[in-house]
């Protein structure tokens, strides 16, 4: 790709070193970079790599200068056509967002600080398509403070050249150039000399004198530039005359930052500075304006990563605080320094190394990147119901494995949540104008998956996704019936209807043979019906662990075999959720399987698990928390057997290869239990809890042939799922993609 980063100025400091390591790194895996920037010391290293620069001067917020800026990056992205745009700090992102409103390149930015938001300084502030952010903290602040969705915004590194900065980097032309003494102990320290960075260094010249008492001999080595630089450097230099020899030496800016960091025995700095040094093998002290942890070991690995070792929300630091952790550290054996050290660099390899926060990078412009093909995809999708939420998440784990050329945007009830929780563009769906701009762009319309052409719900659920097909079609777009279950369509004007759809559609795949059976009852003659299978057959669940996790929330003893249970209201049920009370205390008295009620929509069916429960003489479980559809389908996996109501409850069981027993309420439920050669306990309007535990009990004694039957049907259905995407991608390979 080429990839213009966009960004104020490249003198020193830690998101600028963050963007040249960054671009460097990008440059060497073979994608083109361009910077724009107002210049500055690290420009040389960059052109060197390869790397174009142009001089934008973003680093004033003055009317006019953002004014040429704007023009400037204008005539740059006109004529250097990147394929990302990555602005990095407030004012290139505001120029870079005014500018993406008419070019519609794809941008991204970086959030490297918290900024104000006072004084309307909110207003000048655009986070892009997609948001990085260098911690977990500024992740937090960007959704607290501009609302940022929490699915448009990844956490990646610092990223450290771990051979730039190595214990095999020496530090003697630095100790020479200063005239500092090899023989005698080095502080090194790096930061901006600018008022709100300063404050530590400004401490370690106060401590300097007590310092030099308690380590004789001691020297300060302190780099970096900025609007109080000369005002320390007087500082530094009175310390000097009190102590009769150079003890604090102010280097200024400085590019060489590993050979500064090799000079000195111990390093005192924050955030990447810190971590430089780390990989450079020293004891580092975490100290900044933001914070102080003191000397970085095992114990604070944890606190330090969830700050990206910029010390927020720590005590400030003190002079007396530091004057102790720098003379104990000085004072460390040279074993203990070298552990110190030897852990230091390992942190930086298992979780800050440049080659991560690249592709970190590579991830985020994926999102963005202008694709192939637009997919536009409508279903019942942001109404918090496990299996259409887990359809939603299968198809696009499916349509992202078998090509990353192909863009998804959904029609959602809920869209903040479908961003947030699935990372996935989202619309409203019953807003007119959006939906209609979306289906213009797009190359195909994706109906589905599930059981969306039916009327028992109401004819009104069927007349919606019925009329976004029709949008489609009279923008001369091709519809995808996608993996549909049909059915049960009862009145005439809806089943002529959905006759007509169909026959009109550019491809249709159904879940089951029923569905095609159904089809063929309403008249419908095409001979090109594919029969897939539900797309959740190869989505991926949760790990293990989060299910173990998740069962201990719901208090089930580990070790212990149980039965996953899923209900959902019905009408006209009578005493359903007694003989479902009584199968339960029978599968635990009986078969020794603790119960364990799952809620696939919660909202709905919270109410009759908890009435089922009250009517068993045994103890249950209940799963009550918040969970996404993979996290279901790893708890299901972890279960011996399942009794299940609600259809995507079985599909889960059936791709875990649980052995289920259906409750059926609506002929898809039969369907589907027939197609997994499972067995059914009967309809809920006329069920028979002698026959529901008769048939648990035939199952649970041939157990075995039940798994290994499951185990097969499971594979099939897994592969024929896969031929979804395989007939998604030859419609679209057939059709010129939208421009």
């Amino acid at each position: 790709m080429k990839i213009l980063m966009a960004t104020m100025g490249l003198d020193i400091g830690g998101a600028e070193t963050h963007i040249v390591e960054l671009s460097k790194q990008l440059q060497s895996q073979g994608h083109e970079i361009i910077i724009a920037s107002h210049g500055g010391v690290y420009v040389p290293e960059i052109t060197a790599a390869g790397i174009r620069h142009f001089d934008v001067p973003m680093h004033r917020r003055d009317f006019g200068c953002m004014l040429h800026s704007y023009r400037l990056l204008r005539k740059i992205i006109r004529e250097t056509q990147p394929d990302i745009v990555h602005a990095h700090a407030r004012i290139p992102a505001f120029l870079c967002g005014l500018l993406q409103k008419t070019m519609k390149f794809p941008f991204v930015t970086t959030a490297h600080w918290v900024f104000e938001t006072g004084g309307g300084l909110r207003y000048l502030t655009n986070w892009g398509q997609r948001t990085i952010a260098v911690s977990e903290d500024i992740k937090a602040y960007l959704m607290r403070e501009y609302h940022v969705p929490e699915g448009h915004i990844s956490v990646t590194i610092n990223g450290i050249d771990t051979d730039k900065f190595s214990p095999g980097i020496s530090g003697e032309e630095v100790l020479r150039e200063f005239g500092l003494n090899p023989d005698r102990p080095v502080v090194s320290y790096v930061s901006r000399m600018d008022e709100d960075r300063a404050l530590v260094a400004r401490q370690l010249i106060e401590i300097a004198p007590e310092l030099e008492r308690r380590v004789p001999g001691v020297q300060l080595l302190i780099a970096g530039g900025g609007n109080v630089f000369d005002e320390l450097r007087q500082k530094a230099e009175a310390v000097n005359r009190t102590l009769g020899r150079t003890c604090v030496v102010m280097t200024g800016p400085r590019t060489d930052i590993n050979r500064i960091a090799a000079a000195g025995d111990v390093f005192v700095g924050v955030s990447r500075s810190a971590l430089e040094a780390m990989s450079a093998g020293k004891p580092v002290i975490v100290a900044g304006n933001e914070g102080y942890q003191g000397l970085f070991t095992p114990e604070g690995l944890k606190e330090a990563r969830a700050g990206n070792f910029c010390c927020r929300g720590m005590p400030l630091s003190t002079p007396e605080r530091l004057l102790e952790d720098t003379a104990a550290a000085l004072a460390l054996s040279p074993e203990e320094k070298a552990a110190c050290g030897a852990f230091g660099r390992q942190v930086i390899f298992d979780c800050y190394s440049v080659h991560r926060m690249a592709g970190d990078c590579l991830a985020m412009y994926e999102q963005v990147r202008r694709k192939k093909y637009r997919v536009v995809m409508s279903g019942y999708y942001g109404f918090g119901n496990a299996g259409d939420d887990a359809i939603l998440e299968a198809i696009q784990q499916a349509i992202h494995q078998a090509s990353d050329e192909v863009a998804v945007t959904v029609l959602s009830n809920d869209p903040e949540m479908t961003q947030r929780v699935y990372h996935m563009d989202a619309l409203p769906r019953f807003q007119l104008l959006p939906v209609i701009r979306a289906l213009r762009r797009c190359d195909v319309l994706l109906s589905g998956g599930g059981s969306l052409l039916q009327d028992r719900t109401s004819t009104r659920s069927l007349l919606y996704y019925l009329s976004v097909i029709r949008a489609a079609e009279w923008m001369g777009k091709p519809v995808m019936l996608y993996a549909n279950g049909i059915g049960p369509v009862r009145k005439t004007a809806n089943r002529r209807r959905v006759k007509r759809v169909v026959e009109r559609a550019a491809l249709v795949t159904l879940r089951d043979r029923s569905s095609a059976q159904e089809l063929r009852d309403m008249g419908v003659l095409r001979e090109d019906l594919h029969v897939t299978a539900d797309p959740v057959f190869h989505l991926d669940p949760a790990s293990p662990r989060r299910a173990r996790e998740l069962l201990d929330q719901a208090g089930l003893p580990e070790g212990r075999a149980f039965c996953a249970v899923s209900v959902r209201p019905w009408e006209d049920t009578g005493g359903f959720p007694q003989k479902i009370a009584a199968l339960c205390d029978h599968l635990r008295r009986t078969h020794n399987l603790e119960i364990l009620f799952l809620l696939m929509q919660p909202d709905r069916d919270r109410g009759i698990s908890q009435k089922i429960r009250d009517c068993m003489e045994e103890p249950s479980f209940l799963l009550d928390i918040p969970c996404i559809p993979r996290e279901l389908m790893a708890v299901l996996g972890m279960a011996k057997l399942c009794v299940a109501m609600r259809l995507h409850t079985l599909i889960f069981s059936a791709r875990m290869a649980v052995p289920c027993i259906g409750l059926v309420y609506d002929p898809k439920v039969d369907s589907y239990l027939n197609e997994l050669s499972m067995p059914s306990a009967g309809h809920v309007e006329r069920f028979s809890q002698e026959e529901a535990i008769a048939c648990a009990d035939r199952l649970l004694a041939d157990y075995g042939g039940s798994l290994a039957r499951l185990e097969e049907k499971s594979r099939n259905l897994s592969q024929a799922a896969r031929e979804n995407e395989r007939l998604l991608l030859a419609l679209l390979e057939k059709k010129p993609a939208a421009p």
